[in-house]
């Protein structure tokens, strides 16, 4: 894989604040998008050590690739950002602009390739395989697929109106992907790269999770406080639960319990997480993190869920089994998206 010359401005260290955890961390590393100085955030949770490394772009989002070598980012280029606050606070690119930057993911400075993103990229998920990156854009309502070997833009699916969280399905056959003003989730076929159904869900939904046995898919509805739940065989709106205000993103852990991050408004920021039992559906408890609670992310094993505080600029470690916060870790401004490496 071709190397680039590396963008890094600057790295600092942290270490990790609050509570100290009862349980062991898991051998792993944390990242979280910080959208407020265009950086990254790397936490050593064996340690607590973090590193914050500058990249080119303002991150909204990152996903650790399969093989967990790489690390893909996906933001507007620094030099032509605009802020777009009221849809998530990702910025405007040009047409042609290398939004999607894959970088190593035990040295995040090293560039490894930087790609066409599409207009207003938002999130990114890949392909089992690692080699397709999947990227909503949501200016100009597409899903857009890069082939990263072959360092182009594969195809360009249409969506609902303005697409912002995805996910793969566990089987790696579907895209669900919430169309925050359309009211909707699209389901894209990813073998033929179509949309096979649009699914109408409720007010602004910004993020979907998959139950672990991919049966059914959550939908955080931001302007209703509720969460979605699709049937994913009928392609229904089977269920609504009632969740914090304004929720964003969501994960399963894998005992049987769903997450949701609640961030509240710019006027009053939520710090909770809301725990669902899939089983049931209803609400087993509420976890208090940070302020802005954004981005959520388990361990590979389930037994750890790591949540981004936007207004706070922290990730809170939340063990799943006593459901409360363990350690809370300082990270760059304005932290969004998460996710997570084993270190095996």
């Amino acid at each position: 894989m071709l190397k680039l010359r590396p963008i890094l401005v600057s790295i600092s260290l942290a270490l990790s604040i609050g509570t100290a955890h009862a349980a062991p961390m898991p051998d792993g590393v944390v990242y979280s998008a910080n959208e407020g100085d265009g950086s990254i955030s790397a936490i050593e949770l064996r340690t607590g050590a973090v590193s914050t490394t500058s990249i080119s772009i303002t991150p909204h989002n990152v996903q650790i690739s399969p093989d967990g070598q790489i690390l893909l980012a996906v933001g507007s280029p620094k030099s032509g950002s605009k802020e777009h606050g009221d849809h998530g606070g990702h910025g405007q690119t040009e047409a042609g602009d290398k939004g999607l930057l894959l970088l190593e993911s035990e040295q995040p400075a090293n560039v490894l390739k930087a790609l066409p993103s599409g207009n207003h990229p938002a999130h990114v998920v890949t392909s089992q395989d690692g080699r397709y990156a999947y990227i909503t854009n949501t200016d100009n309502d597409l899903l857009t697929v890069v082939d990263t070997q072959l360092e182009i833009v594969a195809a360009e699916v249409d969506t609902g109106s303005y697409p912002h969280g995805l996910r793969l399905s566990p089987d790696g056959a579907e895209l669900y992907i919430a169309n925050v003003t359309d009211n909707s989730v699209s389901v894209i076929d990813t073998e033929n790269l179509k949309e096979t159904a649009r699914i109408h869900v409720g007010q602004a939904p910004v993020q979907v999770a998959y139950t672990p046995d991919g049966k059914y898919v959550y939908v955080s509805l931001r302007d209703e406080n509720k969460v979605a739940i699709i049937d994913t065989e009928t392609r229904e709106v089977v269920d609504r639960v009632s969740v914090g205000r304004n929720p964003i993103q969501l994960f399963a852990a894998s005992d049987a319990k769903m997450y949701v991050a609640n961030q509240g408004d710019a006027a009053d920021p939520d710090d909770s997480v809301t725990v669902i039992d899939t089983n049931n559906r209803t609400v087993v408890s509420t976890i208090v993190t940070g302020k802005g609670a954004h981005g959520l992310v388990a361990s590979d094993d389930g037994d750890f869920m790591f949540v981004t505080n936007n207004v706070d600029n922290t990730v809170s470690a939340i063990d799943v089994r006593k459901e409360k916060v363990i350690a809370t870790f300082l990270v760059g401004p304005n932290p969004n998206g998460i996710t997570y490496r084993s270190v095996r």
